[in-house]
């Protein structure tokens, strides 16, 4: 073989050799790839225990989750980290209880009008979510919703905090008005086709007439936004792992819906106009509003599902739903005793009674999940970054949760439990609870007075927390003592701080 033809045949050898091992390389990261679910948490604002039908609601239509429930696992004891809004995100993404958490309130800063929006405290730089930890095995990750722990020109911006993208509200307040004049696209204004308006005015009910009802309306609805930014994401990143944390305020008030939707529950309740007399927009149909907010949502889970379906992406995708806290407390024109939003349990948002903390959770996984399963496993918000660090095959030691995966899994020999679970709330007069298996027992009224005593309900034949049985079980109480003292740290905002005075309070008693 001539010089010419030996150099073309190494050249082609090495190209060969080149190709193959590239060729390698791409199918195994592609191997590794797969082998990693994609992952979507759906995360409604203000949802009731007891308002899908798959929880037992009577009047509100929910035929998604409903489904989303057949198909998997429905858990029955579920707990957000607390009662309100940006204590329960910050807990759910940084995977730690309300006694270690960086934020235990809802810490607002500014006004509602755009020129004076601030904002809620930020997260602090540094604290480790769960996007955080899901970029770590290359995982693409979004944020389309409320998020409510800092603003884009601060250190809780969101892309400070391992989103790559983020879409929807950064400040809790701008997202009463469900036709905002903006939403936040990655650091940058994002100008909706109406202008700013004043969402908590009053109407006068001797005066008004349909067209004052109908300015609280506009053109684009902040919710259908989210869905539409929600599906680019996905398709976008539909050949790669990806991580989809989609936070709708459905239903929290304002009560704002498209017509389209609202029609389809007038008439079927008896209602009168809501003038905005306790806050927030007026609705001449408050009832059948409230109803088509969920039912409203409830659609956009269903066309998530319906995406991930038609891309193949079905078997490979563990989908999530739950909410932030409990039903409000009938302000805005909300009616929870007409829906039975809390399904009877005693408590709504701002308490931490059943009502406020108890969580609807569901978790869909078509070939991993048993379709129609019921969990009673005693479980929280904060541990589904421990949940996902073992779905994805990281080590996590720096939280307060469980992984839940083996539960899911239908592998409960193998299912650690929490030996109790804690929370602390400094607002709404300052709350302490704890459930500790079928106990709860619970402190209010804190800052008033530091020394107030237990009460303590038995869940299991209880649940709705109407007999205090706290003078016939001392002991437990000692307990529940000791188990505050060992899980407090003190917050770094003045305003959050009233444990310490409490736990002072228990030392004294016992020291007499």
């Amino acid at each position: 073989m001539n010089q010419f033809y030996s150099g073309r045949w190494n050249f082609y050898c090495i190209s060969l050799i080149l190709l193959l091992t590239s060729f390698q390389a791409f199918a195994q990261k592609n191997k590794t790839a797969s082998a990693l679910p994609n992952i979507v948490y759906i995360y409604a604002d203000d949802l009731g225990y007891g308002e899908l039908g798959c929880y037992g609601q009577q009047k509100i239509e929910t035929p998604n989750l409903d489904r989303m429930a057949a198909e998997g696992m429905r858990f029955t004891q579920h707990y957000s980290g607390a009662p309100v809004c940006a204590p329960s995100r910050c807990m759910l993404m940084t995977g730690k209880h309300s006694g270690h958490s960086y934020v235990r309130g809802n810490f607002e800063l500014g006004g509602f009008a755009d020129s004076a929006e601030r904002g809620q405290l930020p997260l602090a730089a540094g604290q480790f979510t769960i996007a955080d930890m899901l970029k770590q095995k290359g995982y693409a990750t979004a944020l389309i919703g409320k998020w409510g722990l800092g603003m884009a020109n601060t250190e809780g911006s969101p892309l400070k905090h391992g989103f790559d993208y983020y879409y929807g509200y950064l400040d809790q307040k701008q997202a009463h008005n469900y036709y905002p004049s903006h939403l936040w696209e990655n650091d940058h204004w994002d100008t909706l086709r109406q202008p700013w308006f004043a969402v908590h005015r009053k109407l006068d009910p001797q005066s008004a007439r349909d067209a004052d009802f109908d300015s609280f309306k506009g053109k684009d609805y902040a919710p259908e936004k989210m869905t539409e930014k929600a599906l680019a994401f996905i398709d976008e990143h539909k050949a790669q792992p990806f991580f989809l944390y989609l936070p709708y305020t459905l239903p929290h008030v304002s009560l704002q819906v498209q017509d389209k939707w609202l029609d389809q529950y007038k008439g079927k309740f008896e209602e009168q106009p809501y003038y905005g007399q306790n806050g927030y927009a007026s609705t001449k149909y408050p009832l059948s509003t409230y109803a088509a907010m969920i039912s409203y949502l409830d659609a956009q889970v269903g066309i998530i599902l319906q995406k991930i379906k038609t891309l193949g992406l079905d078997q490979n995708t563990i989908i999530f739903f739950s909410s932030d806290n409990g039903a409000t407390f009938n302000a805005g024109g909300v009616n929870t005793n007409f829906f039975n939003s809390v399904s009877g349990l005693r408590g709504l948002k701002m308490d931490l009674y059943e009502g406020g903390i108890r969580e609807p959770f569901i978790a869909r996984w078509p070939g991993k999940i048993k379709g129609g399963a019921i969990s009673e496993l005693v479980s929280a918000q904060f541990d589904m970054m421990a949940t996902l660090a073992e779905l994805t095959g990281q080590a996590l030691t720096n939280t307060d949760g469980i992984s839940l995966l083996p539960e899911l899994l239908g592998e409960r020999k193998k299912q650690q439990k929490h030996p109790y679970l804690y929370f602390e709330y400094p607002e709404k007069g300052g709350q302490l609870a704890i459930r500790m298996g079928d106990w709860k027992a619970i402190k209010t009224d804190l800052r008033r007075d530091p020394s107030n005593p237990w009460q303590l309900y038995h869940l299991k034949t209880d649940r709705n927390e109407a007999v205090d049985l706290a003078a016939q079980y001392p002991e437990l109480l000692k307990q529940f003592d000791a188990i505050v003292q060992k899980e407090h740290r003190e917050p770094p905002v003045k305003a959050w701080q009233f444990v310490e005075k409490v736990i002072q309070s228990t030392s004294n008693d016992r020291a007499k």
